[in-house]
């Protein structure tokens, strides 16, 4: 499995880089050279870099100053870092650790293999780093992680309208019984995986799961506004998704779940419980009322009390149940069921998914990304002939995964990523009228399509050109399209590039293109070393090594079946 890094090194000696990079290249290593310490600055603004080399030598004011501040340019990881030096000594005074100095120091003239037993060990502390970061964020809202690393701890605070979403499934205890418990668990595990993309896609901040029930919270852990609207929005998605699973279930005669949805709105306190396993939870009559109200709904439907309903009556379609008992807690409190978005206030006029006004209104994006990549992946499996076996739909979702990839080592922002990435969705779907020159039919799906997905005609003519970007004779010009174009042909320097080959040359000859052994190698070779080159950095540093590895055993190929003509 490859493991991707940036590793950045500062050396105003061209000589030293060079070497250093020779040495460093290869399993994943996306080098960066730079020669000073503000181009370093300027690196480490955009790129998260994993590891660090500094050419300490005739820089004994700057450099310590420079390692200090490293930290504080990058404050959402470690940045493990090494200083170069010709002198021992020197390099033992500025391993100080992670915090202050240098973890470790290597002298000049380079030992290849001491720096690369060094990096192995530094690699793998930073992708442990990642691993952690990633569990703890699962655990815990971003808010709470940044003064439990700021102060070690975080102090229980008392919000005043904090907005709790409940859901549970409908007799589920009763239709556990008759379900094996890892099939029981499979199941609730795709449900609350969907829940959880939804929670995401509305800034909300999943709580806990007890059971077949689901807890979020929304306006107490993040400063999104209209928490109240976001949380109805990711309410009425999760409602959608499971009526639409049972109806697919109901029409081949399976059984069917159910859910149950209530959201209240009011103070609770939230805070840290626990010392050796400490989790996050809210506390409250708040709590207590929601919950009440999931549980007093009715299968298939949400209900809001009036706190939430008078916070959104203008953009959604609401029916009155009256003032419903509170079991257990005592008293009555007035709710009721949300059926829809207003159209007014919808996408497609279907009062499902939120305008784009709607979504700007509650400090979310105006792309409504994950609908649109639904859209397109749906019409790439089914429309695409099926012997475009190369071009298919796995095709497609391994040069998203490059992109993103690229993209994330290019230090792209997140808005432009999603721009790359609906590129990439977009770019194959030409194949579905033509097989040659089917860029310029993605790029017109891509324009009438996008529009009911939020897309702005600036960010539809970026998508446009990125995809245009790939054809024949082509030449990017911007980073994604540079990006898009190294995407797309990231499995040349890959070891896997073989078996993708062999489905391009299936391909080929269901569309009448049919070649002998030699002259399939012909036309690889041609490709690789005439007409293809890597645009990015990254790609370069990545892939490079592995396509001339490719192009060397397609030489030898080549040998084998000349020798077998002549003998």
């Amino acid at each position: 499995m490859e493991r991707f890094i940036n590793i950045l090194i500062v050396d105003d000696n061209i000589e030293n880089q060079k070497q250093l990079k020779a040495i460093l290249m290869g399993g994943g290593n996306n080098i960066l050279l730079v020669s000073s310490f503000e181009e370093a600055r300027l690196v480490l603004d955009v790129k998260e870099i994993g590891i660090l080399f500094v050419n300490i030598d005739g820089k004994s004011e700057e450099a310590p100053e420079f390692l200090k501040a490293v930290k504080g340019l990058n404050t959402s990881h470690n940045v493990y870092k090494i200083v170069m030096t010709v002198d021992s000594a020197i390099g033992a005074k500025y391993v100080k650790g992670m915090h202050d100095g240098a973890v470790d120091f290597i002298l000049i003239p380079f030992n290849p293999n001491l720096i690369q037993a060094k990096i192995d060990v530094f690699k793998s502390l930073y992708h442990k780093d990642q691993r952690i970061n990633q569990l703890l964020r699962s655990i815990f809202p971003s808010n709470v992680l940044e003064d439990l690393n700021a102060n070690n701890k975080y102090s229980p605070r008392r919000v005043e309208n904090g907005v709790v979403l409940f859901t549970d499934f409908e007799d589920f205890s009763f239709k556990a019984k008759s379900i094996k418990p890892i099939r029981l668990v499979k199941k609730l595990e795709y449900y609350f995986n969907q829940f959880d993309a939804i929670v995401k896609r509305y800034h909300l901040e999943k709580i806990k799961t007890i059971g077949d029930a689901y807890m979020a919270l929304s306006g107490v852990t993040e400063n999104a506004p209209h928490p109240a609207t976001r949380a109805c929005l990711a309410a009425l998605e999760m409602r959608d998704f499971v009526r639409n699973e049972k109806e697919v279930a109901k029409a081949v005669g399976r059984e069917f779940w159910e859910i149950r949805i209530g959201i209240h709105m009011g103070p609770l306190v939230a805070g840290i419980i626990g010392t050796n396993k400490m989790s996050f939870d809210v506390w409250g009559d708040t709590v207590n009322i929601a919950s009440r109200a999931e549980s007093g709904t009715l299968p298939g439907t949400i209900s809001i009390t009036k706190m939430i309903a008078d916070e959104v009556g203008e953009y959604f379609n609401l029916e009155s149940r009256g003032e419903i008992p509170i079991q257990k807690r005592g008293g009555k409190i007035e709710m009721f069921f949300i059926n829809n978005i207003q159209i007014k206030h919808c996408l497609y006029g279907e009062g499902k998914y939120p305008s784009t006004s709607l979504r700007a209104h509650c400090g979310l994006s105006t792309i409504d990304f994950e609908h649109m990549r639904k859209d397109i992946l749906n019409r790439i499996k089914a429309l695409i002939p099926e012997e475009y076996i190369y071009h298919d739909i796995h095709h497609v979702m391994n040069v998203e995964k490059a992109a993103v990839r690229f993209a994330n080592l290019e230090g792209v922002d997140e808005e432009s990523i999603l721009l790359l990435q609906t590129a990439v969705l977009y770019h194959d779907a030409g194949f579905i009228l033509e097989y040659h020159n089917n860029e310029h039919f993605s790029a017109d799906l891509a324009r009438a399509n996008l529009p009911k997905f939020g897309y702005s005609q600036e960010q539809i003519d970026i998508i446009a050109n990125i995809i245009l970007s790939t054809g024949y004779n082509e030449e990017p010009q911007t980073i994604l399209e540079r990006i898009m174009c190294d995407a797309d042909h990231d499995y040349l320097g890959r070891a896997d590039y073989h078996t993708v080959a062999q489905k391009l040359r299936k391909e080929l000859e269901n569309v009448g293109m049919k070649m002998s052994n030699l002259e399939w190698i012909d036309f690889q070779l041609n490709y690789l070393e005439g007409k293809h080159r890597y645009y990015t950095i990254t790609a370069k540093n990545i892939r490079l090594i592995g396509k001339k590895a490719r192009i060397l055993e397609l030489k030898e190929q080549r040998r084998k079946i000349k020798d077998e003509d002549i003998h």
